[in-house]
């Protein structure tokens, strides 16, 4: 058994671990990277947000990742029937990124390792957290396993949990709580696209609403495979009968726009399915570790919010325990875990009046309103810390209000 001394122990290699491991390397922080998988691996979360590039580009991995040519994704598109809302990440609001990319994580994820390897950062894969030992301090020692069962142990002077869906302290700490969303579901796989339009068409991520509760996604990668899923009440993902291929080959009617495009193609591995898969937590820090990503909070696929949360809080909780280990005071109730919620809340009620059809009335509402477009199109594209837009600083009722102005305005065209 050997013992490995860090300043900090990284839970986890996705986009968030990776995000908090390159800034605390840029910064002389010894960190060490354990990883429960080998990559690559298969991942949800493929569709990217702009505000991710920030911290990408913020920590130095920008350029690896512009060199895989991954499919830009300037926007995106909601169907309702015959109505289409398209949203321009150039059109925003807030200043930023007016593209990111949508790509196969297994790909993304090992991408960024790759380049986390060449710079010298410690990361350790096929290595499972099994227990932590937290000192008074916040040191700690982490107790790991190897796939031949082997046992090591960690010590560090802080933790950040990246582990994601592993969410391996809050299972270790007890510190799961119910999520305030409903219960959806999903179920999802990755085609070959071999009726893929040319052109815009082709490459545009879409969101196709069957139900107030009930859309299908689809989202193209530049390799010619193309992510494909079903998100809905638990009840009805579960009512389909059979095999998960039987599932989703008979799910796909369902989308009159898509159903040709994609009937008879193969699934290229088995559907996944997730079952009530938002979750939450008693609190996203405390003394010696934090918790980043969906280790705190997951929310629900519908604007793609998740890799972004991710490396918002990784590369927020690298910054605050950079400070900390440099004796510097650090508010981790004010500068972490309000902000990170700040966030959270907003997209927290765009995902809530999405599911009550608020959202969904303001989207299709014709005729459109410029400057409420761009407001949300700000929203969509990440920028959920922007209290000059409106529908950030004021998100707990605004959508709700417009969507009733919009409701009582079309009762009243028709009782005339």
């Amino acid at each position: 058994m050997s013992n490995t001394n860090v300043d900090v122990l990284i839970i986890g290699a996705g986009p968030s671990g990776c995000v908090a491991a390159s800034y605390l390397n840029n910064n002389g922080i010894v960190v060490k990277v354990v990883e429960k998988n080998k990559f690559p691996r298969f991942v949800i979360g493929e569709s990217l947000l702009p505000r991710c590039m920030d911290h990408f580009e913020e920590v130095g991995l920008l350029p690896c990742l512009k060199d895989q040519g991954y499919e830009r994704k300037e926007g995106a598109r909601f169907l309702r029937g015959d109505v289409v809302c398209n949203f321009d990440f150039s059109k925003k609001h807030t200043e930023g990124w007016d593209w990111t990319w949508q790509v196969p994580r297994a790909d993304f994820d090992k991408t960024l390792t790759d380049e986390l390897l060449k710079r010298g950062v410690d990361i350790a894969f096929e290595q499972e957290v099994v227990d932590v030992d937290f000192h008074d301090d916040g040191s700690s020692i982490t107790t790991i396993k190897n796939k031949a069962g082997e046992i090591n142990k960690i010590s560090a002077k802080f933790i950040i949990d990246s582990s994601g869906y592993g969410r391996v302290l809050p299972r270790l700490l007890d510190l799961d709580k119910p999520s305030e969303l409903l219960n959806q579901s999903s179920i999802f796989a990755h085609v070959k696209d071999i009726k893929r339009p040319e052109g815009w068409e082709g490459t545009r991520i879409t969101f196709d609403v069957l139900d107030t509760r009930l859309w299908f996604w689809v989202i193209p990668f530049s390799n010619g495979v193309t992510s494909i899923g079903f998100v809905g009440p638990t009840e009805f993902i579960e009512s389909f009968e059979g095999t998960s291929s039987e599932k989703l080959t008979e799910m796909l009617k369902l989308s009159s726009y898509y159903r040709e495009r994609f009937e008879g193609v193969d699934f290229l591995f088995n559907p996944f399915e997730i079952t009530n898969y938002s979750k939450s937590v008693k609190q996203l820090y405390g003394n010696g570790y934090v918790l980043t990503g969906n280790s705190a909070e997951f929310l629900d696929p519908v604007f793609s919010s998740g890799v972004t949360f991710a490396t918002e809080s990784a590369l927020k909780a690298a910054k605050l325990i950079t400070k900390s280990l440099q004796n510097e005071t650090v508010d981790w109730e004010v500068d972490y875990s309000d902000y990170i919620k700040g966030g959270v809340n907003v997209f927290s009620t765009y995902v809530k009046e999405w599911y009550t059809g608020n959202l969904q009335t303001l989207f299709f509402h014709r005729p459109e309103n410029p400057e409420v477009k761009k407001q949300i199109c700000a929203v969509l594209a990440g920028y959920v810390w922007d209290e000059t837009n409106p529908f950030v600083k004021n998100h707990h009722r605004l959508v709700k209000t417009l969507a009733h102005i919009i409701n009582m305005e079309q009762n009243e065209k028709v009782s005339n």
